[in-house]
């Protein structure tokens, strides 16, 4: 049994800061519904949560205990708030400073890392250097080369899991990380062995304490939406719906994931803990969290008008925003392999069929037929299939993931 390791207060302190930018990116897409829009939402938080993910990481290995390790962790907020303050203009005046905001994150965390891996962290941090510079790169261009400097960043991203799982595997960085390691974490401890081994109690826990937070997220939509109008039946019903919706979403995740997932985790041999934590907690995470706040926009554009037809651009981030999270918690429970994901995808399709419901009908009556859709699937879920036996899924994703 692995040793108690828990979400430090400084760790989530951090995970409200970072959760601004996530706020602000659904301000942005609320203003903008539109391909453009979504796709500058996409490439903004696709980037910054990559760097939380190694934040994630970062602390799982090496706790923010000691007075240096929370200045600098401090310090990593501070940037990342000034990338969230930047969000609304990453693609215009703010781009400078958003890159350069990204930029410090970045050699922060390859600072703070260097305790684990030593001279190991080349091989990450570089990749990332180049990623946050391709970015501030992007500020000072208007258009196609901006997009382009901001997917080039997307592809060092996607290519250095790859790299740092090459580079364990072949113990060429093992020197310089088992020296360091045998100082400050332990004897014996190399590359390989660092990146396997997380906690799995504290990864989950601090993903678990991430996505709580985005729901919050949605939760303050509902605010924002109502604004300064009157609290009609209407609008209190309407409120109610959205929240109805929101707690669903939890419950899929929060009831039936939540505590299979850290099973799974715990009997993963520690070599393939790393490739199963960046598909559930990162690839699959992404859609999760990207649909919470596209659900959030378009709570806030629906709220208000929820007699009247929606236009295509809140009926879509509505029923989107929940086929988004559908979407990456199948991914999720497919990586970890605990359990059956037919009602979830049903309710996938769905909800992406409640767009005409807004468009012909009414704001309120997608939201009606979202609820009913999710409920739904809770309900048949629950009743015709009961949760795997843990050791059964955990033994899957154990001989998957090879």
């Amino acid at each position: 049994m692995e040793s108690e390791h828990r979400v430090s207060t400084l760790e989530l302190f951090f995970d409200l800061v970072f959760v601004f930018t996530i706020t602000q990116l659904t301000v942005l897409l609320a203003d903008d519904l539109t391909l453009r829009g979504a796709g500058q939402v996409v490439l903004i938080f696709t980037v910054l949560f990559w760097m939380y993910g190694g934040y994630a990481h970062l602390t799982n290995q090496v706790p923010p205990d000691r007075t240096v390790r929370r200045v600098l962790l401090m310090l990593a907020m501070g940037a990342f708030l000034v990338c969230a303050l930047a969000v609304p203009t990453a693609f215009g005046a703010g781009g400078i400073a958003f890159g350069l905001g990204y930029l410090l994150v970045v050699l922060v965390h390859g600072a703070l890392f260097t305790q684990a891996h030593g001279r190991g962290v080349l091989w990450f941090a570089l990749p990332n250097v180049l990623c946050a510079l391709s970015v501030t790169a992007a500020g000072f261009f208007d258009g196609l080369p901006a997009w382009g400097l901001w997917m080039l960043a997307l592809l060092l991203q996607f290519v250095t899991p790859v790299v740092v799982q090459r580079v364990a595997a072949s113990g060429a960085a093992e020197p310089e990380a088992a020296e360091v390691a045998e100082t400050a974490e332990g004897p014996g401890q190399t590359v390989g062995d660092q990146l396997g081994g997380m906690n799995a109690a504290h990864l989950v826990e601090r993903h678990g304490l991430l996505l709580i937070i985005v729901f919050g997220e949605s939760v303050i939509a509902i605010g924002i939406g109502v604004g300064s109008l009157p609290l009609s039946l209407g609008i209190a019903g309407g409120a109610f719906l959205a929240l109805t919706i929101a707690s669903a979403m939890w419950w899929m995740y929060f009831v039936r994931d939540e505590g299979r997932a850290e099973e799974v985790f715990e009997r993963t041999p520690t070599e393939r803990r790393f490739k199963l934590a960046m598909v559930a907690y990162y690839y699959a995470f992404l859609p999760m969290l990207l649909g919470i706040a596209v659900f959030a926009a378009g709570v806030k554009k629906t709220i208000g008008h929820l007699g009247e037809h929606l236009h295509a651009g809140p009926a879509v981030a509505l029923a989107g925003g929940v086929a988004l999270y559908l979407a990456g918690d199948l991914a999720f429970r497919a990586a970890l392999g605990i359990g059956p994901g037919r009602y979830r995808a049903a309710a996938l399709v769905l909800a992406l069929a409640t767009v005409p419901v807004g468009t012909s009908w009414t704001g309120a009556g997608q939201l009606v037929a979202l609820a009913c859709v999710l409920v739904g699937a809770l309900a048949a879920e629950g009743r015709r299939s009961p949760a795997e036996p843990a050791e059964a899924a955990a033994a899957e994703a154990v001989t998957g993931s090879g």
